[in-house]
């Protein structure tokens, strides 16, 4: 990510702020124009075919293609979409994010133009919005359609077994488009994901040696606050790369703590 903080640098001014709010709208201003019979439906949808025909517009409207199963199911895809985006912003900044949905939106892009036959929409766009918020956030406990309770780390888990299936069974239209969605995804958390392998190897390999642990002694503490997983069994805690030693933080600190340097 130097070349993204390089780039914040020199550009990060002209990013849009609040961009989840705007597509939202756009997609609720579509949404009453398709409802009303005032607009088609199939003049959003992305198709390299039609964009070399001069329909160049697609590569706009195709952001603001709404979901339209239904008015509830819309309602409930537009309140998920503000929450994780803004939360995604808010933890990144403006510029950032709005990198992490460039990237998607270009290589969705891309999909098109190597599928040039076939309709592609901005799903997988927010399918990447919904991965990224949960690997930042797994014990975020998500009110399904307003009512059931889930961690949203199993719901995540769900979604890469269904990726894992398209990849594995389905088109390579299907495949091309989920490695869309997770390019991104994997461009800003692909570092992460090998420290903490490396570190649960490491983590594996230290306690392999040391005595049995005692069942009243905790395995996880926050370094800023103190609690453990044993006064806490349901905080999620997690370890900095950037501070030295293996320093753990509840969900409340890892984000927000001064980092420890050696010496």
């Amino acid at each position: 990510m130097n070349l993204l903080a390089k780039l914040e640098k020199k550009i990060g001014r002209f990013a849009l702020p609040n961009v989840t709010v705007y597509l939202i709208a756009g997609q609720t201003a579509f949404y009453v124009l398709f409802m009303t019979g005032k607009l088609d439906r199939n003049l959003t949808y992305l198709s390299a075919d039609l964009l070399m025909e001069g329909q160049w517009w697609r590569l706009v409207t195709f952001l603001f293609d709404p979901p339209v199963q239904s008015l509830f199911f819309a309602l409930f895809a537009w309140y998920l979409f503000y929450l994780m985006g803004s939360a995604l912003e808010e933890h990144w900044g403006a510029f950032r994010y709005n990198v992490f949905l460039l990237i998607g939106c270009l290589m969705t892009i891309a999909v098109s133009f190597l599928t040039p036959a076939l309709p592609v929409s901005n799903a997988f766009i927010g399918g990447s919005v919904f991965l990224a918020f949960a690997f930042l956030y797994p014990d975020f406990i998500l009110q399904i359609f307003f009512i059931l309770p889930v961690r949203i780390k199993w719901l995540a888990l769900i979604t890469w077994v269904g990726y894992g299936y398209l990849i594995l069974f389905g088109g390579w239209h299907s495949r091309l488009l989920v490695f869309a969605s997770i390019c991104n995804f994997l461009l800003f958390f692909a570092g992460d994901i090998i420290w903490m392998v490396k570190s649960g190897k490491r983590q594996l390999a230290k306690h392999a040696w040391q005595p049995a642990r005692r069942d009243d002694e905790p395995f996880h503490s926050c370094t800023v606050c103190g609690i453990t997983d044993k006064t806490h069994p349901k905080m999620d805690f997690r370890y900095c790369p950037q501070c030295a030693g293996q320093r753990g933080y509840c969900q409340e600190h890892i984000f927000s703590h001064e980092h420890v340097k050696n010496g």
